[in-house]
């Protein structure tokens, strides 16, 4: 396991936490994490802790969106056919299911159309424009995807079919010449908030659609599908994505549609609990998995039914399709560690680039994801589909790996995607030019305390001061994720009380305690199953940096503490305390 440093934020300004702490009757410590989220009055902590819906931004203030909306309502009165042409991951299907019941609502003839990972690639392609073509159809609306491809909608123009790009990701210098284009990236767009999931714009074009029909509310009931995909596609939560990504799950919790409240149960989750983060972790896999190993439209399907005896069937489609994706995840990745111990040239390298044309493509993202959080290096997996390597990339924080693949361009067929993720196509030829460039371009650009992980921790705290109240308003935090992550904390010299053990595949568990305390907390850290031959008991103190969990068990809230990293404090040390 590679150490990590750390490091303890400044604390904001004595009596402007005194202040806040005083006006909203909350301890300073939360008072600090509110400062440092932008929250200084009692004002601005209302807005922030209780979120409205009434502050979301006019999609009107988006570039085209006046062109889309009109050409949507247009084909819709005009009976004409639309196809909403998706993206097999968890943004995909959400945006796309919700654009389809959004116009099926509104009485319009049109389907979805989710790509093939495994036989046509990301995106908009010129065999998918084919398919659509043939169906006969007048009107594309693209979402989560489109922005780069200029030649497919060159291609669909030729046909005489209109595209409306809802997008979210970084467009290249030319822009597709499509009918319009909906993308807060795109340059010019004046929308005042720039990173807004794939489903965050088609939730956008529906509300301004809606809007013309004199009921801008009616979209609200697919909220729960804009925060699947806010939560699993690693959007930053702040601005507008908080407020639609919290009211979205607060409708899965309590009045969730089939599809997810199967997802839910087969999940064997809390139902009425479900947070951000288990989105991520917990949800999104099975979503993703269908669209990993096969078709995606599953998860369509999944998300559009009213019944919930289908909703069942298909959940246990996904979930068998996950444990098959998980073993192959599992192969994938020994397979790739085997190969970097045998790259003799790994300790001069900053980054990892790979190879093997018989991995599956649909895991080599994850794997790419595994390497980093292993290493803390950018890493690319590649495959080899049709004599051509594809794959993934994955960044730490602070490298653009999107800019470090544009500057090899020359050596690339294609690529997109954004800072922290990209996907790629190259010559299988070019691949070793490629790493040779690749790790040149991350020699010039990281330091060498850039590629150490670091844990950035937001504030200092006594075990003691974790009341219930503490906790109460901690959750009110959320929805946590890029942005507005989980707050970090530091407690020093803690007493470990019961014996630390391992459970499931490397899970460190034990109970910690507190300058002599009577209060006792139960702590999990996720992988870090090595310290427990490296914490003793009997004399060791240590210090933790962890975040603060709710658990619920049999209808009670727990604290529970979730171990980032540990320190062992020297022995000597601990017979001065």
């Amino acid at each position: 396991m590679i150490k990590k440093k750390w490091t303890l934020k400044d604390p904001p300004d004595k009596n402007s936490v005194l202040a806040l702490a005083d006006s909203l009757n909350i301890s300073t410590i939360l008072a600090e994490l509110l400062i440092q989220r932008g929250v200084t009055n009692f004002f601005e902590a209302k807005k922030y802790f209780r979120p409205s819906l009434d502050s979301i931004h006019d999609p009107y203030l988006m570039s085209d969106m006046e062109k889309a909306a009109t050409r949507v309502i247009d084909a819709i009165t005009n009976n004409e056919k639309i196809c909403v042409y998706g993206d097999y991951d968890v943004d995909g299907t959400c945006s796309a299911s919700l654009m389809y019941l959004f116009l099926k609502e509104l009485g319009a003839n049109a389907y979805v159309y989710i790509p093939n990972r495994l036989t046509e690639g990301y995106g908009l392609s010129l065999s998918g424009i084919d398919h659509v073509k043939n169906d006969n159809v007048d009107l594309i609306i693209s979402v989560d995807c489109g922005i780069t491809a200029v030649d497919e909608i060159d291609y669909a123009n030729t046909f005489g079919i209109d595209t409306i790009i809802c997008d979210h990701h970084q467009p290249k210098e030319q822009l597709p010449n499509a009918y319009a284009i909906l993308d807060p990236l795109k340059p010019g767009c004046e929308y005042p908030f720039k990173y807004l999931s794939g489903a965050g714009v088609a939730f956008k074009l529906a509300r301004a659609i809606a809007d013309r029909f004199g009921n801008k509310e009616m979209v609200f009931k697919y909220l729960d599908l804009v925060a699947l995909a806010g939560a699993a596609d690693i959007v930053p939560l702040t601005d507008e994505n908080r407020i639609l990504v919290r009211a979205g799950i607060d409708q899965i919790n309590t009045n969730p549609r089939p599809g997810i409240k199967a997802l839910i149960k087969i999940a064997r989750m809390e139902p009425g609990n479900l947070s951000a983060g288990q989105i991520v972790f917990t949800i999104a896999p099975r979503i993703n998995a269908v669209g990993r190993l096969g078709d995606a439209n599953r998860a369509v399907e999944l998300f559009n039914t009213n019944s919930y005896d289908e909703a069942e069937r298909l959940a246990r489609v996904l979930e068998s399709e996950n444990l098959e994706r998980r073993k192959i995840d599992e192969v994938t990745f020994s397979h790739a560690l085997e190969m970097v111990k045998n790259n003799g040239n790994f300790d001069n390298e900053l980054g990892i680039v790979l190879h093997h044309e018989s991995w599956h493509p649909g895991v080599v993202g994850i794997v790419a994801s595994r390497l980093v959080e292993k290493f803390y290096r950018p890493s690319i997996m590649l495959t080899t589909i049709d004599g051509v390597a594809k794959g993934s990339a994955r960044s730490i924080p602070g490298f653009n790996i999107y800019e470090a693949i544009e500057e090899c361009k020359d050596l690339i067929v294609q690529f997109g995607g954004h800072k922290a993720a990209a996907g790629l196509e190259i010559e299988v030829k070019n691949i070793e030019e490629f790493r040779i460039r690749f790790n040149e371009i991350l020699k010039k650009n990281l330091k060498e305390d850039e590629i150490l992980p670091e844990v950035k921790i937001d504030a200092k705290i006594s075990l003691c001061e974790i009341t219930p109240k503490f906790i109460r308003v901690l959750e009110q935090f959320a929805p946590f994720g890029p942005g507005n992550m989980r707050p970090i904390f530091l407690a020093e010299n803690v007493k470990v009380i019961a014996p630390p053990r391992i459970v499931g595949t490397n899970h460190f568990v034990t109970t910690f305690c507190q300058n002599g305390g009577d209060k006792v907390y139960d702590a999990i850290g996720f992988n870090l199953g090595k310290f427990v031959y490296e914490v003793d008991k009997d004399t060791d103190l240590v210090d933790i940096v962890f975040t603060i969990e709710k658990v619920v068990r049999e209808g009670r809230t727990y604290p529970q503490i979730r171990v980032k990293d540990i320190r062992v404090k020297e022995l000597t040390q601990n017979k001065e305390i």
